[in-house]
């Protein structure tokens, strides 16, 4: 038997996190939960906040039980959800809470900034597709609507930057990350600061980009002190949590489909270099940084989030229901067919996302949803008949024959969506594994390490370590 390593992954999504323990040993990986908590955004007055130092505080509970495990644990790593970022002034201190990526702040924002650059020149750059919660457009809106923050800043750090900085006193950014913002060059893999420049932002608060597997330094005498575990390297990976679940995902081919299936869909394909054509500017797919110098070329979709809140609005207005009854009176509705468009503005944040469900398929002709099954439907079809969109765009962009997709996250838990993915895209689908952004953040520590070569290795040890279920289209 091999030397055991243990390594700590944290994964902030855009509704929960967690911390888990991973066990390496003999080619293989073991992942034990040790801490979870709510991520509940709050709104104070007009604006949407993260609830950033409860974040924190609960990162550090999870330390406290990382350290009552009296194990050897040699480093920990952090990815988040994309764009969100915190300004620091030059004493380190955290200035104006980090905003919500939903903030309503950066509504026509997109058509502002091209006014100032060609959305066309800007995605030629870039390559990320136009989102109005984009880094570029949050700070477009931060130094019209919050100025006095946006010119006292000293340094921009992005979300798990933040955590890692709060660990240890260190400032960096990473570049998986940096680049879901739309503020670098995607062949250079950096800043564009001409570009920055151009639509008038500052690049004075911008740091030095770090590559996924770089070690940052370790915990804070204060940190080590409060929580009791010391020894700990802190290790940027695919900081962005799509990053990582895609470097997670043991993809079967080179022309693969990965799809992350969480509270975003985002699905695409990893390639070597970006692709900024005319055609794909018009698609408005993404070129987003990959470990090992790839490009996720990938579509965000809205996605589980739409299931997520008619459960919640369901529980506060009907009566409680579990995910397990969404599928079974989805399974039972009489009517199957109705659909949404997840990407419709209206399902970003609605104050009930039942009614909103309901109101489209009225005003879309397609009659009244009633019941749990039949609202539940909307979106499971609305979903699934965007991935099957999203793959015959991927073969046309690319030229490449898709074989099947490689679907991870926690949305696989989910047989009917599995189910329906296999049958609006036409395409095998291979479910697995459910931890697909811890899985990432975990390869790139044990890389950083030493314990494993490549990400290739990697995603074998994933594979051998994992059970993968396959889904064939009806």
């Amino acid at each position: 038997m091999g030397e055991k390593i243990y390594n700590l992954a944290f994964d902030f999504g855009a509704s929960s996190g967690r911390m888990i323990l991973s066990t390496y040993q003999d080619g293989k990986i073991e992942l034990e939960e040790l801490h979870r908590f709510p991520n509940d955004p709050v709104r104070v007055g007009k604006h949407f906040y993260w609830d950033t130092f409860r974040l924190f505080h609960e990162l550090k509970q999870g330390l406290k039980k990382a350290a009552a495990k009296k194990i050897p644990i040699q480093s920990l790593a952090i990815d988040t959800w994309g764009v969100d970022y915190a300004l620091l002034d030059k004493e380190g201190n955290i200035i104006g809470n980090p905003i919500n990526y939903r903030d309503d702040r950066t509504i026509g924002v997109i058509e502002e900034v091209g006014k100032v650059v060609p959305l066309k020149e800007i995605y030629e750059r870039t390559g990320i597709q136009f989102m109005n919660f984009n880094t570029l457009f949050q700070l477009y809106a931060d130094k019209k609507m919050r100025p006095d923050i946006y010119e006292k800043a000293d340094r921009l750090l992005f979300m798990p930057e933040l955590f890692g900085y709060l660990l240890t006193g260190k400032k960096y950014n990473e570049y998986t990350f940096a680049s879901t913002g739309e503020m670098l060059d995607a062949k250079k893999r950096d800043w564009d600061f001409e570009l920055i420049e151009k639509v008038g932002l500052r690049t004075d608060i911008l740091g030095e980009l770090v590559k996924p597997g770089t070690i940052i330094g370790d915990l804070s005498p204060e940190v080590v002190e409060e929580t009791g575990l010391s020894g700990v390297k802190v290790i940027a990976v695919g900081s962005h949590d799509t990053a990582s679940a895609v470097a997670g995902t043991p993809l079967e081919s080179k022309d693969a489909i990965f799809l992350s299936c969480g509270t975003w869909s985002l699905m695409g394909m990893e390639l070597d270099e970006p692709i900024l054509t005319e055609q794909s500017f018009e698609y408005n797919y993404t070129n987003e940084g990959g470990v090992e110098g790839k490009i996720r070329y990938l579509k965000n979709i809205n996605g589980l989030w739409i299931m997520q809140n008619l459960r919640k609005n369901w529980c506060e207005f009907e009566g409680e229901v579990s995910f397990p009854d969404i599928i079974k009176a989805s399974r039972e509705a009489e009517r199957k067919d109705f659909c949404i468009d997840p990407n419709d503005p209206r399902f970003t944040a609605p104050y009930n996302m039942m009614k909103e469900v309901i109101g489209y398929c009225e005003e879309h002709g397609q009659g009244t949803p009633k019941g749990l099954g039949e609202i539940a439907m909307a979106i499971y079809n609305g979903l699934t008949q965007e991935y099957g969109k999203v793959v015959r765009e991927l073969e046309l962009l690319t030229g490449k024959d898709v074989p099947c997709i490689n679907m991870v996250g926690g949305g696989i838990q989910d047989q009917l969506l599995c189910e329906l993915t296999a049958k609006n895209t036409g395409k095998r689908v291979v479910a697995g594994p459910i931890e697909g952004s811890v899985l990432g953040n975990v390869v790139m520590q044990l890389k950083a390490l030493g314990a494993i070569s490549s990400l290739e290795e990697g995603r074998a040890v994933v594979k051998a370590s994992f059970e993968q279920k396959e889904h064939l289209p009806q």
